[in-house]
C-alpha cells in the first residue's frame, strides 16, 4: 500500500534512491559514452543502446520549499496535503479499503499533515508515511481480547460460536484453533453445527481425527441448536475447557439459516462469537461483517487468506466498519497456520514491500 501511493507522490524506487554521479559533468545524466564504448571487444559491432534511467539529483532547496512552509514550524503546504490526500485515496482504493474508511484514513492523515510540525528540510515522503502510519495504527488498535486469560480464568466449558459465509474458511480456522488451544494443554470439544451440508459435518470430523479431539455431530438436516448443546454436555461431563461451535455458512439474506443461528446462541448462550471472513473477498467481506454485527453481533474477527491477500485493505476495512478486533490472521493450510493478530505486524505487512514482512 505505502509503496504504490510513495511511487505515486515521489516516483518509482529507482529514481528515489538514485544518486549523482560524481563522474557526470554538472547538468548531465547517465552513463559516459567512454565507459560503455570501451566494455566492446576492439573490432566488434556495436550492439543496440540501451536506455538507462536517468539519475536523479537529490532534492534541491527549490524542492523542499515546494512542500513546505515556514511560519510557525515547517509544515506541507495545502495544496500539496490536496495532492496527497486525492492520490492516498485512489491507492486506498485499489487496495480493498471501503470507501468510507478511505475517508477516515484521509481525515487522520490531513490533520496530521496539517497540525504536526516537521524538521526543516525533513523528506517529504517521510512525513507522509509518518502519517499515514499513524491513521492505519489508530484504526487497528481496537481493545484486544485475552483469550488465554479467558480460557484459565473464565467458566468452563467456554464456548465459542462461529459465523460467516460459505466459502470463508470457516471450518478449517476451527480445526486450526483447536489445534492451537491444544498445544495450550486444554480440552477442546467439537460441534459439527453445520447441518446444511453432509460434507461439512465430514470435513470437521476428519479434521477431528487427525488432530484427536472430539467432534459431536448428527446427520445432515439434524438440529444445529441440538448439536451444539450435546456437545456443551459433554464438555461438561468431561470437564473440557472449550467448545467451538460450526455453524452454517449463511448470507445475511437468507432469513431460515440467520434465525437458525440465533436459535444456536439461545440455547448455549455462547461466550464469545467469532465473525470468520475471507480477505481476497475484500469490499464484499466488509459487507458481510457489517450486516452479520446487525443481525447477530461478534466479538472479534479471524481473517483469513490473508497470506494471498497482496492489497491489505479488508484487515483495515472491517475493524474501522464494526470496531472490533481481529483475533487471529490465517496464513496457509496447515494447522499452524493459524496466527495471533499483531497491529504491529500488520502496519509493518502494509508498509514494507518485502515478501518477508508479509509473512
Amino acid at each position: 500500500m505505502w509503496a504504490r501511493l510513495k511511487e505515486r507522490l515521489f516516483g518509482p524506487k529507482e529514481d528515489q534512491e538514485a544518486k549523482p554521479s560524481p563522474a557526470s559533468p554538472k547538468g548531465t545524466t547517465g552513463t559516459p559514452a567512454s565507459s560503455a564504448s570501451s566494455s566492446s571487444p576492439k573490432g566488434a559491432p556495436a550492439g543496440p543502446a540501451v536506455k538507462k534511467r536517468p539519475v536523479l539529483p537529490p532534492p534541491s532547496p527549490e524542492d523542499v520549499e515546494d512542500y513546505f512552509t515556514d511560519g510557525f514550524g515547517f509544515r506541507i503546504k495545502e495544496t500539496k496535503i490536496k495532492e496527497i490526500l486525492q492520490q492516498l485515496e485512489i491507492v486506498l482504493l485499489e487496495s480493498d479499503v471501503a470507501l468510507e474508511v478511505a475517508e477516515g484514513i484521509r481525515r487522520a492523515v490531513r490533520k496530521y499533515l496539517t497540525e504536526q510540525k516537521l524538521r526543516l528540510g525533513q523528506d517529504p515522503a517521510e512525513a507522509v508515511e509518518a502519517a499515514l502510519k499513524s491513521a492505519v495504527k489508530g484504526i487497528l488498535a481496537q481493545p484486544p481480547i485475552d483469550l488465554e486469560k479467558l480460557f484459565r480464568a473464565g467458566p468452563k466449558p467456554f464456548i465459542i460460536l462461529f459465523i460467516g459465509v460459505n466459502g470463508s474458511g470457516k471450518t478449517t480456522s476451527i480445526a486450526k484453533l483447536a489445534s492451537l488451544l491444544r498445544k495450550q494443554g486444554l480440552g477442546v470439544v467439537l460441534a459439527a453445527g453445520d447441518t446444511f451440508r453432509a460434507g461439512a459435518i465430514e470435513q470437521l470430523a476428519v479434521h477431528g481425527e487427525r488432530l484427536g479431539v472430539r467432534v459431536v455431530r448428527q446427520g445432515e438436516g439434524s438440529d444445529p441448536a441440538a448439536v451444539a448443546f450435546d456437545a456443551v454436555a459433554h464438555a461438561k461431563s468431561r470437564g473440557l475447557d472449550v467448545v467451538l461451535v460450526d455453524t452454517a455458512g449463511r448470507q445475511h439474506t437468507n432469513i431460515n439459516l440467520v434465525e437458525e443461528a440465533k436459535k444456536i446462541r439461545r440455547v448455549v448462550n455462547p461466550h464469545l462469537t467469532l465473525f470468520v471472513g475471507d480477505a481476497l473477498n475484500g469490499n464484499d467481506m466488509v459487507e458481510q461483517a457489517r450486516m452479520f454485527q446487525k443481525e447477530l453481533g461478534f466479538d472479534g474477527t479471524i481473517l483469513t487468506k490473508l497470506d494471498t491477500d497482496t492489497k491489505g485493505g479488508s484487515a483495515l476495512s472491517v475493524t474501522y466498519v464494526v470496531h472490533k478486533p481481529i483475533l487471529f490472521v490465517g496464513l496457509g493450510q496447515g494447522y499452524d497456520d493459524l496466527r495471533p493478530f499483531d497491529p504491529d505486524w500488520m502496519v509493518a505487512r502494509l508498509f514494507s514491500p518485502s515478501k518477508e514482512a508479509r509473512e
